[in-house]
């Protein structure tokens, strides 16, 4: 995938931007509109930094859609993107208890907020995600909208990361 930097993104109509963007938000229409709305940025940093501020003034639904357009937790890789797919392969494995537990987990969390349970999964197996969704089930619905929103902005701000090879000693972009 090839991403334009800032100033790129800066020049594109709204839908292009939102178009650019999709793979790191896994598309979340709404969401993206915007953030196209509030260009210009001057660096990745400057994105991700009014993304968070976005979400902090977007209205729940907007939100609710922005976390639903990130697969579940253990889904079918078919079903995933790419990027998804490759993010929860890592540490995978092929345990059908653990699938089922990650299933019923998923099934728990949507009934208590109504809404898809997003974390930052990248290189960790599935096994360890299992007592984060256990604890995240004992939080408050609206401090679980905020966590899961964050961690949607921050695996966005991880792609780009990866997409722009950053190393450690490349500045932050939000991370």
């Amino acid at each position: 995938m090839d991403l334009p930097e800032a100033d790129g993104l800066n020049t594109l109509s709204a839908d292009g931007f939102a178009d650019a963007l999709a793979p790191l938000f896994e598309g979340a229409p709404r969401f993206l509109r915007r953030l196209a709305g509030a260009r210009p940025f001057d660096s990745d940093a400057a994105l991700f930094s009014a993304a968070r501020e976005a979400a902090a003034v977007a209205p729940e639904d907007e939100l609710v859609e922005l976390l639903g357009a990130h697969p579940r937790i253990g889904a079918d890789p078919v079903a995933m993107s790419d990027v998804s797919r490759g993010e929860q392969e890592d540490g995978a494995g092929s345990d059908e208890g653990l699938a089922q537990e990650l299933s019923d987990l998923n099934a728990a969390y949507e009934q208590r907020f109504g809404f898809r349970y997003v974390v930052f999964v990248a290189g960790r197996p599935r096994s360890e995600i299992v007592p984060l969704m256990e604890a995240a089930l004992r939080n408050e619905r609206d401090a679980e909208l905020r966590r899961a929103v964050d961690d949607a902005i921050y695996i966005a701000a991880d792609r780009l990361r990866s997409l722009r090879g950053a190393t450690d000693e490349q500045p932050e972009i939000g991370l």
